[in-house]
């Protein structure tokens, strides 16, 4: 495939809005998961329980609404479901933020992920950015997640010893309105171009269902999310207990991260490059594992300091490389139902891995919690071992204009590079899976008589 292109001034700035709105709407709902197993006892009618059900239930509303909130913007706009989830998120933290009972949290935290925005942003993205620029695009907004994940673990406990979980909230809900801001006034208004890499269609949904070479990835990022939020119904407890005061929980998070993220950046690239992708998961999964087994026996908080390290490490791999893998082998003209699909499982873990770990904790104790997670991460890696790695294919649209015949559809598959073709005429668009080291775009693009594939901001 030709070098990506230079993005335009355009595309940088619909880029960065994107990524900044994204960020900041996952800040406000990481920011809690440090500090409400803490902050949160102080509620009326608290119990463990309650209180994972408080830090999870973000994830059960997320996960029934993020499909149906894309195929919405697919019809009535981006922009408007942008702007109606933000403000849905607002009123879930001020509920949250007044709340004196542990059920107006879990009210006001139900709603924050009422407002399902990722793949209205996603869908935005497309939109907003050519063909060879997207892939740069859609990296700029996971990295932007990644991070305001790190900065939530480190805020959280900051704010919260400056006034408890309300203050958090507060300012979650500032966020969520200045993102409508930004959405109304920075973010450039798209010619919205239908677009099956970064939209889920509800047929295709049904389709990928049952699609079982997804599933073991699903499944993956569902145990993953689960894990994550589990680990945050203990671990907060447990620095307490070896004698580091809440407010100082940021100064181990901080370091952690940092070197975690150091750690993953080698391995990622030998993922990618070596095409080493199967390996690196299942040293991700592995990593999980042993230190979930350790964390059952910790008992000093340098321990805790070198066992978050190992996790994060673990966690950071499997996050960038899952989502990469189901990439490559979505079928084509499908990957954004897949994702679709992914995205309600990683955050229907969230909501699983909040209840769950806040009854294991209630009813049993944190090492039944760490080993039983850690049985859990073991019996999802010896799925992944049974299954294939993945080809390291991409996805890449072509536009056409009027009747493609069965000859020209027989000329693009034969095309070096290209493994599968896939005609939509109703989206007047053809979707190929392509290696990006073989694919020539000009000769495909002659074969369709279109001189550039897809045209940036056309419906055609």
């Amino acid at each position: 495939m030709t070098q990506a292109a230079v993005l335009s001034t355009t595309e940088r700035r619909a880029v960065m809005s994107l990524a900044s709105l994204y960020a900041l709407r996952m800040l406000g709902l990481f920011m809690v998961l440090p500090v409400m197993m803490l902050d949160g006892q102080q509620l009326e009618g608290a119990t463990p329980q309650l209180l994972g059900l408080a830090m999870g239930i973000y994830g059960l509303t997320q996960a029934l609404l993020q499909i149906p909130a894309g195929s919405l913007s697919d019809r009535i706009g981006r922009k408007p479901v942008i702007v109606g989830g933000l403000i849905v998120f607002a009123a879930g933290s001020l509920i949250a933020a007044n709340a004196d009972s542990v059920y107006g949290v879990i009210i006001g935290r139900a709603l924050q992920g009422g407002g399902a925005i990722a793949s209205a942003i996603m869908a935005l993205v497309t939109d907003l950015t050519r063909e060879e620029n997207r892939m740069k695009a859609m990296a700029s907004i996971g990295a932007s997640i990644g991070l305001s994940f790190s900065v939530a673990l480190v805020l959280g406990p900051w704010l919260a010893s400056m006034g408890g979980l309300s203050t958090i909230f507060f300012i979650t809900a500032i966020l969520a309105i200045a993102g409508v801001f930004v959405t109304l006034f920075v973010i450039p208004n798209p010619a919205q171009l239908p677009h099956r890499d970064s939209s889920a269609v509800l047929s295709e949904v049904k389709k990928q269902l049952s699609n079982r070479q997804l599933w073991p990835l699903n499944i993956g990022i569902f145990i993953l999310h689960a894990l994550m939020v589990a680990i945050f119904v203990a671990i907060p407890l447990q620095l307490k207990q070896q004698g580091l005061a809440a407010e100082q929980h940021s100064w181990v998070y901080l370091p952690v991260l940092v070197v975690a993220f150091i750690l993953m950046v080698p391995f990622i690239i030998i993922a990618e490059k070596r095409r080493k992708m199967k390996s690196v998961v299942l040293t991700g999964a592995g990593i999980i594992a042993v230190t979930l087994f350790l964390m059952s026996m910790a008992n000093s908080l340098w321990h805790w300091v070198v066992l978050l390290l190992l996790y994060f490490w673990g966690f950071n791999l499997m996050e960038a490389s899952l989502p990469s893998w189901l990439s490559k082998i979505a079928p084509a003209g499908a990957k954004g139902s897949a994702m679709g699909i992914y995205s309600s499982m990683q955050f229907l873990g969230a909501f699983v891995g909040g209840s769950l770990g806040g009854w294991i904790l209630a009813d049993f104790n944190s090492e039944i919690l760490f080993v039983g997670l850690a049985l859990l991460m073991i019996f999802w890696a010896l799925i992944i071992w049974r299954s294939s790695p993945p080809q390291h294919l991409t996805s890449v649209r072509l536009a056409v204009n009027g009747e493609t015949s069965a000859q020209q559809l027989k000329q693009l598959m034969a095309l070096t590079g290209v493994s599968e073709v896939s005609l939509l005429a109703s989206e007047g668009a053809i979707y190929l899976k392509v290696s990006a080291e073989a694919f020539d775009m000009k000769e495909a693009s002659a074969i369709i008589n279109s001189e550039n594939g897809e045209q940036h901001g056309s419906q055609r």
